[in-house]
């Protein structure tokens, strides 16, 4: 069996399962949002549970529009914070002690190795990056898993993409991720595990791999995941709460299909408007000026991708036509980039700094585009009206072109500042 299959049949109590089974399945966490998680909440009710399965195995997160941007926004907050207290669920995150919620479990020790996790938020595939079979659904499935613990699935077959050879400087998991979507399309993984292998993976930082698995959902995947190995259990060693589990995928597997890339010849990639996997090289695009930069999200708002940003930054001012909105993920990045000095040469080079909010990624708040206006981002999705109004554009890139851009007032790369 894959990885994938090894989690879904321990977690269905069964010896092994195939792909196109149909099978019910513990979960080990359920997950919502302040968009998500009322409607999980009315649906809850509706079934005529007074409790929840386990009120230390719910996160509700509120994060998307969050500090609140309108009465409406406040109301949907509220939803959460008062459900939250009614069932005496531990895992609920006020603004202050909150972050970007793919950002937040996995720095919390939430989620580990073996688990099987659904969030009702679509890049729930992100904690495939430590080994875990995570997944988003609709708000009434959470409903239904957070009345029994339970959820179904159809299983997925499985899709090995190997990657190969030495990243270029600057290169990033973002764009060995923009580059796979640009090569398979955005339904090219549909329904499918994509499970990304191979020396350049093992190489790569937990970041690196978090950014992977978070847009696996953007070829269309049921889930990205990564065998586990000496940097995961790094990553897990003390952090994570709860007995997990190590799998990994049977050496004589069948797969759907295998992908090989040679990641030496992988440039710095920008998906363009208006799909993920619309992907050019950064160097291409030098003729796009650009009115936003946004450097955040569940995809690049960690600590590793401030510290990019920050290295192309210091000593540099932001592009007079840009505005350039930064987003730590959580509390806990954020303090530290202060301690870092991050923070001190993000505001020196003119760049505004967010709390934790997805805020612009979903055309929430904080940094909506006007009618005509092109920002580029560190988020994962550049779908038509995606940040703001519908004749704006969206770029997706890594933290470092980002950055350069910021700076150029155009799309560019660090090697034309010199670095």
């Amino acid at each position: 069996m894959t990885i994938t299959e090894k989690i879904l049949a321990a977690h269905a109590g069964k010896k092994s399962v195939s792909a196109g089974e149909l099978i019910n399945a513990k979960v080990d966490l359920v997950l919502a949002n302040d968009i998500t998680a009322p409607i999980a909440i009315q649906e809850f009710k509706k079934t005529g549970a007074k409790q929840v399965f386990n009120k230390e195995r719910i996160a509700l997160i509120p994060d998307h529009f969050t500090p609140q941007k309108d009465i409406k926004a406040a109301e949907q907050c509220r939803l959460l914070k008062q459900f939250s207290v009614e069932q005496d669920i531990s895992l609920y995150f006020e603004v202050g002690r909150m972050g970007i919620e793919h950002a937040l479990l996995p720095e919390q020790g939430l989620v580990g190795p073996g688990d099987l996790i659904i969030g009702a938020d679509s890049h729930t595939c992100t904690y495939g990056a430590l080994g875990a079979f995570a997944t988003g659904v609709g708000s009434t499935d959470a409903a239904a898993a957070m009345a029994t613990g339970e959820c179904w699935f159809k299983v997925p077959e499985s899709i090995k993409f190997i990657y190969f050879g030495k990243l270029p400087k600057w290169v990033s998991g973002k764009d060995l991720i923009l580059h796979t979507i640009g090569d398979v399309g955005v339904d090219g993984a549909l329904y499918k595990a994509m499970e990304f292998e191979g020396e350049a993976i093992r190489a790569l930082s937990m970041s690196g791999r978090l950014t992977m698995c978070n847009m696996a959902i953007e070829a269309g995947g049921k889930n990205g995941i990564i065998v586990p190995d000496a940097v995961t259990e790094e990553y897990v060693k003390g952090r994570v709460k709860r007995p997990f589990t190590l799998y990994a995928s049977d050496a004589d597997t069948p797969y759907s299909e295998t992908r090989e890339y040679d990641c030496s010849r992988i440039p710095l990639t920008v998906a363009c408007p208006h799909l993920p996997s619309n992907t050019k090289p950064a160097a291409e695009l030098s003729h796009i000026t650009i009115d936003q930069v946004i450097v955040g999200s569940c995809t690049n708002g960690r600590l590793e991708d401030l510290r990019e940003a920050a290295q192309i930054l210091k000593g540099r001012k932001v592009n007079p036509n840009v505005r350039m909105i930064i987003f730590p993920a959580t509390q806990q990045i954020y303090r530290q980039a202060m301690k870092e000095g991050l923070i001190e040469i993000f505001i020196d080079a003119e760049a505004a700094v967010s709390t934790p909010t997805c805020g612009p990624c979903l055309g929430g708040h904080m940094g909506i585009l006007a009618k005509g206006e092109r920002a580029l981002a560190t988020t994962n999705r550049n779908f038509v009206g995606r940040m703001g109004h519908p004749e704006s554009e969206v770029y997706l890139s890594n933290p470092a072109v980002a950055a350069a851009t910021a700076v150029l007032g155009k799309i560019g790369t660090p090697e034309e500042l010199g670095l």
